[in-house]
Formats: structure tokens, C-alpha cells, sequence
């Protein structure tokens, strides 16, 4: 998607500032796909990385346990799909209630290790390849909220699919540290520093 700077006035800071109205580097439908498909695929490893023993685990009272938690983010991305696919422009008059509860059926149906990952697998999967698919102008348009005043690009909206499944797994991996593990992401941090240190040594 190209997005246009506005720009009034910055400070300097060597060379040549934005002018209004310059292009930035385009940022679209292959990149939100990119960035998805990374981020899930850190998903999954958490969702290995946990034993299926420990799916039944609650962190605290009114969390999903972990492996709904799991089922959760595999499947949301089919509520972004749901209104864009559709090519919908307002949100108002959406069933929400009625897709949620769609959507909190799917969720709570019990699931194996392995069934959870082949869903995270397929669906991310899935959303990823839609999304590289879309055109700038397609990303451009503005769908606007059930109070008929607020609205925001689809490509705002589906970077918030991203967001959402980073939210929860922050708190898959705090989960972890709870069960004894540690989680991925720091162990390969961990293991670069080490061998930063080692080359220094």
C-alpha cells in the first residue's frame, strides 16, 4: 500500500526531509502476509515447545486454557476474512454477537496437540496466501465502524490480525515460564550473545 507523508516541518538531520506529499517505500500485501507468516510460525513453535500434557494448564482464573488459547488464534483469522472478503465497508449492522458465538463453538471443541497444530499450520497458511493477493487499492479503502463516524484502511484492520496474535502469545510465553520452559525467542537470543561473547573472548 502507498502511503503519502505529510509533512509541515521536521528537524534536519543531514540531508534531504519528506516534502509533502513524497511517496514511501510501499508496503502491501506481500509484506503483511510476510510478516504474518512469521509471526505464526513463532506461534507454532510455542505450540510445540508446550507438552500436550500441559494443554489443559490455566494461567488464572477467566484465561483460556492453553491449548483454547492455541485453537483461538487459529481460527481468528477467520473474522478479518469474514469482512473483507466480503468487501465490506461498514461495519454497522454486522451480526457480531452471531459470529462470535460461530466462532466460541468452533473454538471450544476439543482438539488434540496435533489437530491444534495442523489448524495453526492451514489457516495461517491460508490467511497468508489470501493476503498476498491483494492490491494497493483494495487495502486502501476505508471501512467504517458500527457508530458510522470512525473508520479505518483494510490495511490498518489487517495489521491488527498480526497484532492480535502477538497479544496472546505474550501471554502463551509468560505461560511457559509458568510450566518450567523457556521460552524459544530467548533461547536463541541467549544462544547469539553467547556466541557474540565467545567470538570476542
Amino acid at each position: 500500500m502507498n502511503h503519502r507523508i505529510e509533512v509541515d516541518s521536521m528537524s534536519r538531520q543531514g540531508g534531504r526531509i519528506p516534502e509533502r506529499g513524497d511517496q514511501m517505500t510501499s508496503y502491501g500485501g506481500k509484506d503483511l502476509a510476510s510478516a504474518f507468516r512469521m509471526v505464526r510460525k513463532n506461534t507454532i513453535q510455542v505450540a510445540e515447545d508446550i507438552p500436550e500434557s500441559k494443554y489443559s494448564f490455566v494461567a488464572a482464573p477467566d484465561v483460556r486454557p492453553v491449548a483454547r488459547m492455541l485453537t483461538h488464534l487459529a481460527i481468528s483469522t477467520r473474522i478479518w476474512e469474514e469482512m473483507h472478503k466480503k468487501r465490506l465497508t461498514t461495519l454497522a449492522g454486522l451480526d457480531f454477537f452471531g459470529m462470535m458465538d460461530k466462532f466460541n463453538a468452533e473454538e471450544a471443541k476439543p482438539r488434540s496437540k496435533a489437530e491444534i497444530l495442523d489448524l495453526l499450520r492451514t489457516e495461517g497458511e491460508q490467511f497468508a496466501a489470501w493476503m498476498e493477493t491483494l492490491p494497493p487499492e483494495f487495502l486502501g479503502e476505508m471501512v467504517t465502524e458500527p457508530d458510522g463516524k470512525t473508520a479505518k484502511s483494510r490495511f490498518e484492520r489487517l495489521l491488527s490480525a498480526k497484532e492480535h496474535e502477538m497479544h496472546h502469545r505474550a501471554q502463551l510465553m509468560l505461560i511457559e515460564r509458568q510450566l518450567g520452559i523457556v521460552p524459544h525467542l530467548t533461547r536463541q537470543f541467549n544462544e547469539r550473545v553467547a556466541q557474540m561473547r565467545a567470538a570476542r573472548a
